[in-house]
């Protein structure tokens, strides 16, 4: 029996126990081993999970899951789905089935290019793809000294290779869920051309009177409706950062801490 806080033994190979931290996502109640050096996530994958609709039954893929944060936290949130992660990444890929296996979550986990997926995931559709693609494009950001953190910031395939894999991995009126830098959203409204429709842009502003950094995308296949272009979410209170303070506003706060679903504007 694996002891809170130690690493469950029976998943071999990824990182070296002391190289990776237990973190606690949605106030604990998932937590997450995460490589001390490597990428950790933040808030954006806690968002992207909160932002999705799925329901009991559902099949659910993530592309890029790297240690299962997202997924993780979409589970915990709604339990009775069918879950498959892809991961480029050796390391990744078995921290993501630690992590499943820490929190008692029955997850496959497939070690693959996403652009290049292995024939019988080529052959399943999905109910929800979700996706946290790198946010920058290849070379376009300051190099990171891990390899793991370089991946995750700036990869090399495509937005557009991302996108019409979630297109056709997605069952007839299946939804993609992204969270992507706003800065990037052009590739993305043209990548979807022709592949998903039925396209929402939530930005993401961390403080009122602050441009979007971060934009989430909905988009649905074989969707017809018009695109609509969301007022921002704002994440923060005040007009600036203060030091050792939580400024998380109210709604935000809930959805990070207490696993509260976030809300897309209805439709008028």
């Amino acid at each position: 029996m694996t002891k809170q806080g130690e690493p469950d033994p029976s998943v071999e190979g990824g990182f070296p126990d002391e190289d990776l931290s237990l973190n606690d996502f949605l106030g604990g109640r998932v937590q997450l081993w995460q490589p001390r050096e490597g990428y950790r996530a933040g808030v954006d994958p806690v968002l992207l999970a909160a932002a999705i609709p799925a329901r009991a039954g559902e099949r659910v893929l993530e592309l890029g899951c790297g240690g299962g944060q997202a997924f993780l936290c979409l589970a915990e949130r709604v339990p009775g789905l069918a879950i498959t992660g892809v991961e480029l990444q050796s390391d990744y890929a078995v921290l993501a089935r630690r992590n499943a296996a820490h929190n008692g979550q029955s997850v496959e986990v497939v070690e693959a290019d996403l652009a290049a997926l292995p024939k019988d995931l080529r052959q399943r559709q999905f109910d929800q793809v979700l996706a946290n693609p790198p946010y920058y494009r290849a070379g376009a950001h300051s190099p990171a000294e891990d390899v793991g953190r370089q991946i995750a910031l700036g990869g090399d395939t495509p937005l557009e290779i991302w996108i019409d894999t979630a297109a056709r991995r997605l069952t007839h009126k299946g939804y993609l869920h992204m969270i992507q830098r706003a800065d990037r959203l052009p590739d993305i409204l043209s990548a979807c051309m022709g592949r998903l429709g039925s396209l929402e842009v939530l930005p993401l502003a961390p403080r009122q009177n602050r441009p979007a950094e971060l934009i989430l995308l909905r988009a649905r296949k074989g969707g017809r409706a018009d695109f609509r272009l969301h007022a921002p979410l704002i994440l923060h209170e005040g007009a600036r950062h203060l030091a050792d303070t939580e400024s998380y506003r109210a709604e935000v706060r809930e959805i990070l801490r207490q696993g509260t679903p976030l809300s897309w504007p209805a439709a008028r």
